[in-house]
């Protein structure tokens, strides 16, 4: 079928890429969907910072590219042979940026180690059964993630994406697909804050700030204490408060007010945001990086601090989420009114928006702009 989307046709081109245009928007050809494949109609698409990480290089990925890994949409057909299991046409489903086999060594512990299968699959362009389901005038373009969402159809493997009722609007599901996964399961997956621990939060784009509301959603169990939002930029600071932040601070405010707490989350994806999160990280406390750096970029700790202090540093890729598990989770806070996710949605923009999308994310401008099909 012909479809409407937008690819990445060369990595590293300068910027404003409102003018450089590094991403076009046209039509390809989409392939029906294989056994275990499902064909669904794109509703939302959130940018994030993993697909500008694609689009300035520090992400390489093999090109033409169609991006977008955060996105919901309407199940249109299923491949042939048995359907997935709790997946039928009509069904609204969220879809997440990493795949699980449910059967290799990293699946089975829980949520804390990738997928290798599907991390072999995203690396490659490809869907997790194999192969590329997208063309452009006879030749094959790769997929972003096991999704490329942006776009107004999608042909995904079911194990990226897990069914939400329909009271769950688009632009709700879509970000609970990565900001959400990420962000939240940085807190209950890998901080795991007990006994009214304080939680900071490092870097306050849609990952950080979805991190502050789920902590802000367990005060009232008493697992969390003080929630504090960290930011270079002053809007950003504002805006976590307005989220219920107990304290925001700039960097350097953090450092010299000696501010520290059992959970840190750094969400910046930065060396001296990581360096900023250990230094801010208790006695026996964790600090927990989700942020994607440069492959390049370097940071300098003290092993000794950690020896001395009996802290943990951890690696969290996608929240360690189980994303089967989670996000239902996720979407009952929703409905309690605990988690809500709409106050991260920055703006709303169409798919030709997109260059002009990936400036605002650059500038630190964005929590979370939504593409409305």
């Amino acid at each position: 079928m012909r479809i409407r989307g937008a690819v990445l046709e060369e990595i590293g081109r300068a910027r404003p890429y409102a003018e450089s245009t590094p991403i076009s928007v046209g039509e390809l050809e989409l392939a029906p969907p294989g056994p275990g494949e499902l064909l669904v109609r794109i509703e939302a698409a959130g940018l994030c910072h993993s697909d500008l990480s694609v689009v300035d290089g520090n992400r390489v990925r093999p090109v033409p590219m169609l991006l977008g890994h955060e996105a919901a949409g309407i199940v249109e057909s299923l491949g042939p042979g048995a359907a997935p299991e709790g997946l039928a046409v009509g069904d609204r489903v969220v879809m997440a940026f990493l795949p699980r086999c449910g059967e290799c060594a990293n699946c089975r512990t829980d949520g804390q180690l990738p997928c290798t299968p599907g991390s072999v699959a995203n690396n490659a362009g490809e869907l997790l059964g194999g192969g590329r389901r997208l063309s452009r005038e006879g030749a094959e373009v790769h997929h972003h993630l096991g999704v490329s969402g942006f776009a107004t159809h999608a042909v995904v493997d079911a194990r990226s994406v897990t069914r939400v009722d329909a009271d769950v609007p688009p632009e709700i599901a879509a970000v609970l697909g990565c900001a959400v996964l990420t962000g939240g399961g940085a807190v209950l997956n890998a901080g795991m804050p007990t006994g009214g621990a304080d939680v900071i939060v490092i870097g306050l784009g849609g990952v950080g700030m979805a991190a502050v509301l789920t902590a802000l959603s367990l005060k009232s169990d008493g697992a969390v204490g003080r929630v504090i939002g960290v930011d270079a930029q002053p809007a950003k600071l504002d805006a976590v408060r307005a989220l219920g932040a107990d304290l925001a601070y700039a960097p350097e405010e953090l450092a010299a007010a000696g501010v520290r707490a059992p959970v840190v989350i750094e969400a910046a994806g930065h060396p001296r945001a990581f360096e900023s999160a250990v230094a801010a990280t208790a006695v026996g406390g964790r600090t927990v990086t989700v942020g994607l750096p440069n492959p390049a970029a370097r940071s300098e700790i003290s092993p000794l601090v950690l020896t001395a202090e009996a802290r943990t540093i951890i690696g969290s890729y996608l929240g360690s989420a189980v994303p089967q598990r989670d996000i239902p989770r996720y979407v009952e806070l929703w409905r309690a009114g605990k988690l809500p996710v709409e106050k991260l949605i920055s703006g709303v923009i169409t798919l030709e928006q997109i260059n002009e999308g990936m400036d605002s994310l650059a500038d630190g401008a964005a929590v979370r702009q939504v593409i409305r099909f």
